[in-house]
């Protein structure tokens, strides 16, 4: 059993259901999940002693949150190589941020980034069964790049 951090910023509770439905898909899967604010985490060693990691924010005016700006930062400092990565956003106009915490993931922290990319989803989508499935979904993506 692996263990995976699904952090999330959220400002109107959209992206806190994403979260706790790609966590769901996690654990159908067989794995350990924590699901937790951004603004829980204090320092780089918070970070440690997970094997994957799923990051995601809403987008606002075209871009990610000034807070997950700063977490990302912050996660930069835990030396996230190597580990299984994944990430997703909310939005209602654009999903610019999903995609940027990705390459950031990837290219930046060099992580082993799940193959379909961000899950973007628009808000009216977020707590339908086909919203809720994509999530889960994706969880379960998180999961089988983990193995077993």
């Amino acid at each position: 059993m692996h263990k995976v951090l699904v952090a999330y910023i959220s400002r109107t509770g959209m992206t806190e259901k994403m979260a706790n439905f790609i966590a769901e898909g996690i654990r159908i899967s067989g794995h350990q999940v924590d699901v937790l604010k951004t603004t829980e985490i204090k320092n780089e060693t918070d970070l440690g002693g997970y094997d994957g990691y799923v990051l995601g924010c809403p987008t606002y005016h075209r871009d990610m949150t000034s807070g997950m700006k700063n977490f990302l930062f912050l996660a930069q400092k835990a030396n996230l190589v190597g580990k299984i990565g994944g990430s997703f956003c909310s939005y209602t106009h654009s999903g610019e941020s999903g995609p940027m915490i990705f390459d950031t993931m990837q290219f930046v922290f060099k992580m082993d980034m799940v193959d379909l990319g961000a899950l973007n989803l628009k808000e009216h989508v977020i707590g339908t069964q086909e919203g809720n499935k994509a999530c889960q979904d994706y969880g379960k993506s998180v999961a089988s790049k983990l193995g077993n």
